[in-house]
């Protein structure tokens, strides 16, 4: 669970920094903003494994948080924090998308356990969001964190956003990957433009790939794209 991350939207600031402090201590990754528009703005910049909202928070609550991030990421987990305890605020949650709920005060273990569980479960329905980092296929050797695709003594640093997609593939290696899944995951949103942006990086990535013939990535018309070889994938 260690190279998780979090964005934590917390605008009690003594909570706010325990929790900080605490999850970086258990090795997650973790984001702390202090306000909704903050947050709602750091979620879309970076990929994020889990998302710990309070509900009551300045500028935009955690409600309207995650109704913004449902329009256009069913995926990412989504836990919500509150002093709250009457049961409409539950099913408000769920209904909007939640995960889970989790009442103050509450221990940090508690906390850390429900955080653990749900990332387990999601890890295990969508692989995408599994915690890999390094892949071996066909010939080559890719290093997610370095942004490194090795192929013998030729070493190609990716951008940002062809090792994210390359990542993506190697997930899914020899299955469809979804070309909105991508998009949702990858860009945040799948509009056309973006779409003709990722048929970019694409074309980018098969010119990487030409130097081992038996990996190739397929267009699948319609439906998305397929990673393809004859070696098997591994960590």
């Amino acid at each position: 669970m260690a190279s998780f991350k979090i964005l934590l939207v917390e605008d009690d600031p003594n909570l706010g920094q325990i929790l900080n402090e605490y999850l970086t201590l258990k090795g997650y990754a973790t984001t702390l903003c202090r306000d909704g528009e903050e947050g709602l703005a750091a979620f879309k910049r970076e990929q994020y494994d889990l998302c710990l909202f309070d509900i009551m928070l300045p500028k935009k609550d955690g409600f309207s948080m995650a109704k913004e991030i449902r329009k256009n990421d069913s995926v990412t987990p989504i836990i919500f924090l509150t002093a709250k305890s009457m049961k409409e605020d539950t099913i408000e949650g769920f209904k909007i998308g939640g995960d889970d709920y989790i009442t103050k005060p509450f221990s940090m273990e508690e906390l850390l356990l429900r955080i653990q569980a749900i990332l387990r479960r999601t890890a295990e329905k969508n692989p995408q969001i599994s915690d890999q980092k390094e892949f071996n296929f066909g010939e080559f050797h890719y290093d997610y964190d370095k942004q490194l695709l090795i192929h013998g003594e030729q070493q190609t640093k990716l951008t940002s956003k062809e090792s994210e997609l390359l990542r993506l593939l190697c997930l899914h290696l020899n299955q469809p990957l979804d070309r909105s899944t991508a998009l949702k995951i990858i860009w945040r949103d799948d509009s056309y433009f973006n779409a003709r942006s990722m048929d970019v990086y694409i074309a980018k990535l098969r010119k990487h790939l030409k130097a081992d013939p038996s990996v190739q990535i397929m267009t699948l018309h319609g439906s998305g794209f397929k990673l393809i070889t004859d070696a098997k994938i591994d960590g």
